[in-house]
C-alpha cells in the first residue's frame, strides 16, 4: 500500500448522497488502513448553513452505516481531525473566499477539488475557484457523470472547465471502472495469454452487457427524468465497459496508451441513425409491479415525474464494431431500472464446436461463455463442457468458477476508493480523456435524434420484470438470448 502525499481535497456537495454514501466512507477507510497521512485535509463544501460540529456528526453517521462492522471509533476521532467544513453558495463569489483562506499557506500541497454536484454547476464552481485563486500547479478537479445531457453541452462544458485546468488536471470520474472485477477484465486480458487468440470474430459468438438495477429513481426523479437510461447508464458505463472488452493490448500501462485504445473503439462503433435506431434499439418504461416481495408504482407514479413523461428508464441496443477484430460480432448492452434484481455482469459467449462426436445439450447450453459479474458479488465463471458421470459420453455444462472473496481474504477496495486514491496521487489510466467523451456523445446524439423524429415512445414492463419483451426479440432474431433467458 503506497502512502500518499499530503493533500487538500475539496468536496463541492459535501452534504449529498454521493459524498455521504460514497465518497467520505471511502476516504475513512483509506485513512483507517493507514494511505492518508495525518497532514491531510478533507474540506466539505455545500450551501447548508452548518457548524463544524454538525457537519462531522452528518459525516460520522454516514461512516457508521456505510461503513458497518469495520467502523471503529479509534480511527474516526482521527479521521475527524482531517474533516473541516465550509459553506460554499457557487453562485456567490465572495463565499469562495472563505475557502481561500482554508487554502492559504499550502499552495505547493496536491490540491483536488470534486464536483459531486449537478453537471450545470461543474463550470461555475471552476470559474469561482479561478477568480478565488486557489488553482495551483499542484491542482486537480475531479467531474462526476453525466457530464452534459449532449455533445454541445459537453463541449461547453469541458471548455469553460478547460479554460482554469489542463487536460492532464481533470479527472472525468466513471466509477464502474474503479470495480474490481473490471480491474480484474483488464488483468485477464492483458496478463495471461489463454484468451487472446480467442477474443476476436471466428472465436467469439457475441457479447452482453447488462448492468440491471432493481430500485427505481429513488430521490434522483426531478434529475433523472431530464437525462434517461442511455445518457445516465449507456453513454458512460456501458461504452466504457465495451472499450475494455474491445481495445487492442496497449503498447504500456500508460495512461493514455490505454485511453487511445479505448478511444479508436469508439471510433469504430457502427453509427445508429435513422430507422436503424428502430430495429437495433429498444425504449422501455416500468410500470407498477413488485420489488423484492413489495408492490411498487409505477415511473409516471413516483413523486417528481411528470404523469406524461416519456424519459425511459430501460434501454437495450444492438452495437457493431467495424474492426477486422469485430467484424461481425454483435454487442447486445441492456441497463434499466426497476428490473428482477440488481446484476451487472459481461457475458462473452464462444462459437460452437465445428463438429461435435458426443451426445450433447441443444446449442445454447453446449456453448462455452465467459460470464465476468460485477455486482453484487464479483466473480469470473466459464461455463464449459464436461462428462456427466455414469456410462456413455453425454456432455452436461459445468462452471469453473474465480470468486474473489474466497481466493482473495482481503476485503477488496471500493470502487471510489481506489479512484480517489488514483486522482491524489494523478494516475489517469481509469478516468476519461476529453476526445473519450466527445466520441461516446458523438454515437449517442444520433440515437436520441431518432427516437424523437420516429415518435418511438418508451414501451412499458412490469417493475420486477427484465423489462420489455421487445428487448428478447432483439436478440431472438438473431438466434441468441439474454443469459437469464436460457
Amino acid at each position: 500500500m503506497q502512502v500518499l502525499p499530503i493533500f487538500d481535497l475539496v468536496l463541492f456537495g459535501g452534504t449529498g448522497d454521493l459524498a455521504m454514501r460514497k465518497l467520505l466512507p471511502a476516504l475513512y477507510r483509506r485513512a483507517a488502513a493507514g494511505q492518508i497521512t495525518k497532514d491531510s485535509r478533507i474540506i466539505g463544501a455545500a450551501r447548508s448553513e452548518l457548524s463544524q460540529q454538525e457537519y462531522l456528526s452528518q459525516v460520522e453517521e454516514s461512516c457508521r452505516k456505510h461503513v458497518g462492522a469495520d467502523f471503529d471509533a479509534k480511527q474516526w476521532e482521527l479521521f475527524a481531525q482531517r474533516v473541516s467544513y465550509v459553506k460554499i453558495d457557487v453562485h456567490t463569489e465572495s463565499d469562495f473566499q472563505a475557502l481561500a483562506e482554508k487554502l492559504a499557506g499550502r499552495e505547493n500541497t496536491i490540491r483536488v477539488f470534486f464536483l459531486s454536484t449537478a453537471p450545470d454547476l461543474f463550470a461555475n464552481i471552476c470559474e469561482g475557484l479561478a477568480k478565488a485563486n486557489v488553482c495551483t500547479a499542484n491542482s486537480r478537479v475531479v467531474l462526476e457523470k453525466p457530464l452534459g445531457t449532449d455533445r454541445q453541452s459537453a463541449d461547453e462544458i469541458n471548455d469553460r472547465v478547460g479554460a482554469m485546468f489542463n487536460e492532464r488536471q481533470i479527472f472525468r470520474i466513471d466509477h464502474y471502472l474503479g470495480k474490481e472485477a473490471v480491474q480484474n477484465l483488464l488483468a485477464l486480458r492483458f496478463g495471461n495469454m489463454l484468451f487472446e487468440p480467442l477474443w476476436r470474430r471466428g472465436r467469439i459468438q457475441h457479447v452482453q452487457i447488462t448492468v440491471a438495477e432493481d430500485l427505481g429513481v429513488e430521490r434522483r426523479a426531478q434529475f433523472y427524468d431530464q437525462i434517461g437510461a442511455l445518457r445516465d447508464m449507456v453513454q458512460n458505463h456501458l461504452l466504457q465497459l465495451l472499450c475494455i472488452i474491445a481495445m487492442e493490448p496497449p503498447a504500456t500501462g500508460d495512461p493514455d496508451a490505454m485511453r487511445d485504445e479505448k478511444l479508436k473503439v469508439l471510433r469504430a462503433l457502427r453509427p445508429l441513425r435513422g430507422r436503424d435506431v428502430l430495429t437495433k434499439t429498444v425504449r422501455g418504461q416500468y410500470k407498477s409491479g413488485a420489488a423484492n416481495g413489495a408492490p411498487v408504482v409505477g415511473y409516471l407514479n413516483e413523486k417528481d415525474v411528470p404523469t406524461d413523461s416519456t424519459t425511459e428508464t430501460f434501454v437495450a441496443l444492438k452495437v457493431e464494431i467495424d474492426s477486422w477484430r469485430w467484424a461481425g460480432v454483435p454487442f447486445y448492452l441492456r441497463t434499466g431500472k426497476r428490473l428482477q434484481e440488481k446484476q451487472s455482469e459481461i457475458v462473452i459467449t464462444f462459437e460452437d464446436v465445428p463438429h461435435s462426436i458426443y451426445d450433447r445439450p441443444d446449442d445454447q447450453h453446449a456453448l462455452n461463455r465467459l460470464v465476468i459479474q460485477l455486482q453484487p458479488d464479483e466473480a469470473i465463471t466459464l461455463s464449459i463442457l464436461a462428462k456427466s458421470p455414469g456410462e456413455g459420453m453425454r456432455l452436461k455444462p459445468a462452471d469453473l468458477s474465480l470468486d474473489f472473496s474466497d481466493v482473495f481474504k482481503a476485503r477488496p477496495l471500493d470502487a471510489y476508493e481506489r479512484l480517489l486514491m488514483d486522482v491524489i496521487k494523478g494516475t489517469l489510466t481509469l478516468f476519461m480523456r476529453r476526445d473519450e467523451l466527445d466520441a461516446a456523445w458523438a454515437w449517442i446524439d444520433p440515437i436520441r435524434e431518432a427516437w424523437i423524429q420516429h415518435d418511438e415512445r418508451p414501451k412499458s414492463y412490469t417493475a420486477g420484470s427484465w423489462g420489455p419483451a421487445a428487448a428478447s426479440s432483439l436478440l431472438g432474431r438473431d438466434g441468441f438470448a439474454w443469459r437469464n433467458e436460457l
